[in-house]
This record gives C-alpha cells, sequence and structure tokens, in this order.
C-alpha cells in the first residue's frame, strides 16, 4: 500500500515527502510486527511444555499464518469496499439479537479457519517438517520486509531530528 501512496504524494508534493510517508507506514508495520510477536511470545508459554520445540514453533507459525491470512483478507475487503449483502443487513436488522447472530457466526469461522487447522496440524506427524521447510521458505521475505521497517524507522528518525 505504501508503494501505491508514494506516486500520488510524489506528484502533490515532492519526492522527500513520499519517502516519509512510506516510512511513517512502514514505522507502523514495525510496531504492528513488534507487538504481534509479543502476543505470539506469550501464547508460547501456554502452549504444553512436553511438546518438542519444534511442534511449539510450528503451531505457533501456524496460528501466526493464518491470523496473517484474514489480516490480509481484511484489508482486500476493506480496498475492494465489499460489505455485507443488503439483505444479510436486513435480516440482522430486524432480528431480535444481531449482536448475537454477528459472534455466532464469527464463532464458526473461527472455529473453522484455526482451530480446525490447528487441530490437523497436531494430529499430523508430518506437519511440523512441512512448517519448517515452510518458515525456511518465508524467512527471506521477513528479513526483506524487516530491513524496509529498519529503513523506515531511519528516515522517520533523520525527518524529525
Amino acid at each position: 500500500m505504501g508503494f501505491r501512496d508514494v506516486s500520488w504524494v510524489a506528484a502533490r508534493t515532492n519526492a522527500w515527502d513520499a519517502i516519509g510517508v512510506f516510512s511513517y507506514g512502514m514505522l507502523s508495520a514495525f510496531v504492528e510486527s513488534f507487538l504481534f510477536f509479543l502476543v505470539m511470545t506469550l501464547l508460547g508459554f501456554l502452549l504444553p511444555w512436553q511438546w518438542s520445540i519444534d511442534k511449539r514453533i510450528g503451531s505457533l507459525s501456524l496460528l501466526a499464518l493464518i491470523v496473517s491470512l484474514w489480516a490480509v483478507t481484511s484489508q482486500l475487503l476493506f480496498l475492494w469496499n465489499v460489505g455485507l449483502p443488503v439483505g444479510a443487513i436486513d435480516f440482522l436488522r430486524n432480528s431480535g439479537h444481531p449482536l448475537r447472530i454477528l459472534y455466532a457466526i464469527c464463532l464458526g469461522v473461527v472455529t473453522g479457519t484455526v482451530l480446525l487447522p490447528v487441530y490437523l496440524f497436531l494430529r499430523d506427524k508430518n506437519a511440523v517438517a512441512i512448517m519448517q521447510n515452510l518458515l525456511e521458505r518465508i524467512s527471506l521475505l521477513t528479513v526483506f520486509y524487516l530491513c524496509f521497517d529498519l529503513l523506515g524507522v531511519i528516515i522517520v528518525l533523520i525527518r524529525n531530528i
């Protein structure tokens, strides 16, 4: 999204302002990533200590990937301006308890998309090896994004000094 915004900001003001907008976005992404890391670390303390370290890291990584896919989906739905259909909104408006219905739907979706994959991961003997292979492939992309985050932090510091 930062690359999308850079062009119109540069056209409106100048390239340094566009880099600044991009850097603030990367700083925000870095803070978000750090907080997400802290939450996943705290969740790691809730896992059984009898599990091997690979199984613990694999299950937390699967959970992190699922949450990340939900975040991407949410962002895409926002960018594409997708909302509930009019019929669904009318149904919720006319129901006696729309919030309860939404919570029940969310609980079903979360159960199906989070708990079921984690349960299947824990039952499969090859899942840990598959997850380790996937994490090795994703680690290069992670380092790339962390470098962009660090560059964004440096640019924000330079702009504010």
